[in-house]
């Protein structure tokens, strides 16, 4: 029996001795005809960033990479324009904490990008506890907000209404929560209980799902640590808490998705489960355990949710949790959270992984590998922390990967 079959037929009677739905494939033959993705461009190294904390801004058609930065001992953020080199540079902080001065290490500040009042813009927070939002073109200050409190989590940036009309959401460690307008002006603050672990969600509205008369009102999520799993809270787009709860999983990434039925949040639990909350009331609409080590929850693509492991890569139906695919490659190494984008020039999107090691692989919408590279020979083997970006960096209207190191180096790679 061809290899690819058995393994297929293996994963799919441990998936029904699991309880995983049923229409699970995995395919660990990537030498078939996949085309090869080499890198085209890299980046300087940046101290204050490991790779994780780098985002992506479209300003006047062309793509930059934005990330936090040490320069000088000072916290900064830069944008490097994919061909050409650093765009601009800008202090946001005076002065850097002693753990991450002069080191390539996140300092766990992030920068978040996307659009207030149709301009591209940047949003970081500092260790002092101020959310500053840059105008992306230039990286000059748009705004900056006392948070009033300790060190502030990487923003989010999003539409809780679906009016249209963006909103910044910013928290700090010890649980302040400070939502924005576009102008800086605040539209809520509110506080919970426990220290925030992650940067918030701006969770869309589901408009009158499956028919139904009353839609699902969107919002703000928080997740703090607190008891054993930690509490994930829902506030309005006016700071009234609508719902908390524990999860059922401890998580460790999470996004917030549409579905027919409505939004929910997805988590990846420290335990290898996945569990989809209700936006609506916080219920758990499922969970599905994909294996018994921390899972990363990636990009969205029609329906599904693209998840990262140990070895493997999951496309699970984000309506029922029924495991569409599954994907091994690597070994035992781990891979980062999925990205998707066309990355094939096939006019359709395809998700895009990226394990510790830097290996890079391509898979269509069943799961099957078409792209394959990765940074072996590139100054050894680096490290990469980092889920990859997609993004069309060369303006030839295809998608690129690009794959940020520990190092904070950004590099290119195209087929």
């Amino acid at each position: 029996m061809d290899r690819r079959v058995l393994l297929a037929a293996l994963v799919l009677f441990a998936g029904g001795a699991t309880g995983v739905g049923v229409a699970v494939f995995a395919f660990v033959g990537v030498d078939g005809a996949t085309a090869e993705a080499a890198v085209v461009w890299e980046s300087d190294a940046v101290s204050g960033d490991d790779g994780t904390e780098t985002a992506s801004v479209t300003v006047d058609g062309s793509t930059l990479l934005v990330q936090p930065a040490v320069v000088n001992d000072t916290r900064s953020v830069r944008a490097v324009a994919p061909g050409a080199g650093t765009r601009w540079t800008t202090t946001v902080a005076a002065q850097t904490p002693p753990e991450t001065s002069g080191t390539s290490r996140s300092s766990g500040l992030g920068v978040t990008t996307g659009r207030l009042d149709g301009d591209p813009v940047v949003a970081t927070t500092t260790e002092d506890g101020q959310l500053v939002v840059l105008d992306a073109a230039d990286g000059r200050e748009r705004f900056s907000v006392e948070l009033g409190g300790s060190s502030g989590v990487t923003p989010a940036i999003g539409d809780p209404t679906g009016d249209g009309t963006n909103v910044v959401a910013a928290a700090t460690t010890d649980g302040r929560v400070v939502v924005v307008d576009a102008d800086g002006s605040r539209r809520f603050e509110a506080t919970v209980d426990g220290s925030v672990e992650r940067r918030p969600l701006v969770v869309g509205p589901n408009p009158d799902p499956d028919g139904r008369e009353t839609g699902i009102a969107g919002g703000i999520a928080v997740s703090t640590a607190r008891g054993e799993r930690g509490v994930v809270t829902l506030f309005d787009a006016t700071g009234t808490p609508l719902w908390e709860r524990t999860p059922a999983v401890t998580p460790v990434s999470w996004t917030a998705a549409s579905t027919r039925r409505g939004p929910v949040i997805a988590l990846g639990g420290a335990n290898g489960n996945l569990e989809a909350v209700e936006v609506a009331d916080g219920s758990t609409r499922y969970e599905v355990g994909l294996q018994d080590r921390p899972v990363a929850v990636g990009g969205l693509d029609a329906g599904r949710v693209l998840v990262g492991g140990v070895g493997s890569v999951w496309a699970v139906d984000l309506l029922d949790g029924e495991v569409v695919w599954k994907q091994q490659y690597g070994g035992e190494t781990r891979v980062n959270a999925p990205g998707v984008g066309d990355v094939a020039n096939d006019g359709t999107p395809e998700v895009v992984a990226v394990n510790r090691q830097g290996a890079l692989l391509g898979l269509n919408r069943n799961g099957e590998p078409v792209l394959r590279g990765g940074l072996d020979g590139t100054d050894g083997t680096p490290v990469v922390y980092a889920g990859p970006l997609v993004a069309d960096t060369d303006g030839d209207g295809t998608d690129e990967v690009v794959v940020v190191d520990e190092t904070g180096r950004a590099r290119v790679l195209s087929s």
